[in-house]
C-alpha cells in the first residue's frame, strides 16, 4: 500500500504523501517492450525528475501518466485510487497537464489564446451560450481570464500576450506552453524536455520558473530533461530509466553515485 506520510527531502524538505504511483508497468509496442515491470512514486509537492538516455522509454512512461498510452500490464494510481483507462482529456479533468518534447501551440493563434486553451477542461457552458456570451458563460470566461492573466504575469510575458506564437524565438515558445499547461491549475504538471534547444540564458530562465511553480503555487512537477546539471540542482528525487527498464531511483546524489546509473550514461553508447 501507498505511503501517506510525508518525505523529508534530502535538503531538509518536506514534501507530501504519495500523489502518483505507478505500479508494475510495462508498455509493448508489438513485439517490442518500451517498459518492463516499473514502479516508481511522485509524491505532493516534490520535483521528480524521469532520467535515462536515448531510447530509455522516458516519453513513453509520461505518456502512460498522461492517458496517451495504456500498458498492458500494471496500475497506474492517483490521489488513492486506481485509475482505470481514460483518454487524454478525462486525465486533464482530474488535474494532470503537460507539456511537449516537441513545441505543440497553434502558431496563429496569439500568444493569450494559446493559454486559453489551457481552461478548456475548466469551461462548463456549451458552445452556444460561450457563442452568445451572456449570463453564466460570460462570467466563466471572465473568472479564467483573471487565471491566465495572473499566469502572464508570473512567467513575465505580459510584452507578448497579443504577438501570434508563430512570430516567438524557440525559447519564449517554450515558455508559452508551460502557461498553457500552468493556466489548467493542475495537480501534477509533467515537463517533457523543457529545456532542449535552449541556450544557456533561457535554461535559467525555465528553471527559475519551474522552482517558483513549485514553491508558489505548490503544484507537483514531474519532468523528462537530459541536462543532468539542471536535474542535479531542481529535483527532490530521480528515477533512472535504460531500455525500459529502471535502473536506479532515489535522490539526485543516491543516483550520481549509483554505478549502474553511471554505466548507462558513459558506458556503451545509445542509438
Amino acid at each position: 500500500m501507498a505511503q501517506t506520510e510525508p518525505y523529508i527531502t534530502a535538503d531538509g524538505r518536506q514534501i507530501g504523501g504519495v500523489l502518483m504511483d505507478m505500479r508494475g508497468i510495462t508498455l509493448r509496442f508489438g513485439g517490442v517492450e518500451a517498459i518492463k515491470n516499473i514502479s516508481f512514486d511522485i509524491r505532493e509537492g516534490e520535483i521528480r525528475a524521469i532520467i535515462g538516455p536515448n531510447g530509455a522509454g522516458k516519453s513513453s512512461m509520461l505518456n502512460v501518466i498522461s492517458g496517451f498510452y495504456h500498458p498492458q500490464d500494471g496500475e497506474v494510481w492517483f490521489r488513492g485510487e486506481k485509475r482505470k483507462p481514460m483518454k487524454p482529456y478525462q486525465v486533464a479533468r482530474l488535474g494532470i497537464a503537460r507539456t511537449f518534447q516537441n513545441i505543440a501551440l497553434f502558431e496563429g493563434m496569439s500568444v493569450l489564446d494559446n493559454i486559453m486553451t489551457g481552461r478548456l477542461t475548466h469551461m462548463k457552458t456549451g458552445l452556444l451560450a460561450q457563442a452568445v456570451w451572456k449570463g453564466r458563460a460570460e462570467r466563466e470566461e471572465v473568472a479564467n481570464r483573471e487565471i491566465v492573466e495572473k499566469v502572464i504575469d508570473f512567467l513575465e510575458i505580459q510584452a507578448i500576450r497579443k504577438t501570434p506564437v508563430g512570430r516567438l524565438p524557440y525559447g519564449l515558445k517554450k515558455r508559452v506552453e508551460l502557461a498553457r499547461a500552468l493556466a489548467a491549475e493542475p495537480k501534477l504538471l509533467l515537463l517533457d524536455e523543457p529545456m532542449a534547444g535552449m541556450n544557456v540564458e533561457e535554461k535559467e530562465d525555465m528553471s527559475r520558473f519551474i522552482l517558483d511553480v513549485n514553491d508558489e503555487f505548490g503544484t507537483t512537477i514531474a519532468l523528462i530533461e537530459h541536462d543532468m546539471g539542471v536535474v542535479m540542482d531542481l529535483s527532490d528525487r530521480v528515477v533512472v530509466m535504460d531500455y525500459g527498464r529502471k535502473i536506479g531511483d532515489g535522490t539526485p546524489d543516491e543516483v550520481r553515485n549509483n554505478q549502474e546509473v553511471i554505466d548507462a550514461y558513459l558506458g556503451v553508447a545509445h542509438e
